[in-house]
């Protein structure tokens, strides 16, 4: 299945467990320092450095790009590391996050009763991924490097749906 951002609630709600889906349009790049420091932002008032409805979270921190190249390798990180964070983004209508691993049931939860999605990408393979990416911008927390929040347009960018706003989780199966 191909889908375009932004990953609305009713596009997510037609998502399966087990799905093979490609990707197009913005994702955003943040790993648990961004996350954090997010969280953080909410908490004293402040506003995210992106619109989080709708959109997509790709647990990752992009290496440099090599000359000639827009990105360097963009794998997936483990998922479990941002669970502390997710199920508030989700509750404010994050309703995607690409990763790998398994993720805690607080997550699951928020997931279900949101509509959000969380998305599996082959870990290893993160030159093959960031052919995928058409074009790279940072748009927060340049301090953290890598590790920045990253906008990035992408085509064809493919993922497995991991848990679906069902309940269902393809680990358990």
């Amino acid at each position: 299945m191909n889908i375009t951002t932004p990953l609305t609630k009713d596009i997510a709600k037609t998502l399966r467990a087990g799905d093979t889906v490609y990707i197009s349009g913005v994702i955003y790049t943040a790993r648990d320092a961004a996350h954090k420091k997010m969280i953080e932002t909410l908490e004293s008032g402040g506003e995210l450095p992106f619109d989080i409805k709708d959109a997509i979270i790709y647990y990752a921190g992009p290496c440099p790009a090599r000359p000639g190249e827009i990105i360097g390798s963009c794998g997936p990180t483990t998922s479990g590391r941002m669970d502390a964070y997710a199920p508030r983004l989700i509750e404010l209508g994050l309703t995607g996050m690409i990763g790998k691993g398994e993720r805690t049931d607080e997550v699951y939860s928020a997931m279900q009763s949101c509509g959000a999605v969380y998305f599996g990408a082959v870990g290893g393979a993160g030159a093959l991924l960031a052919k995928c990416v058409v074009s790279v911008e940072e748009i927060a927390y340049p301090e953290l490097m890598s590790e920045s929040v990253k906008k990035l347009t992408v085509k064809d960018f493919p993922v497995t749906v991991i848990g679906d706003c069902h309940g269902n989780n393809l680990y358990k199966r």
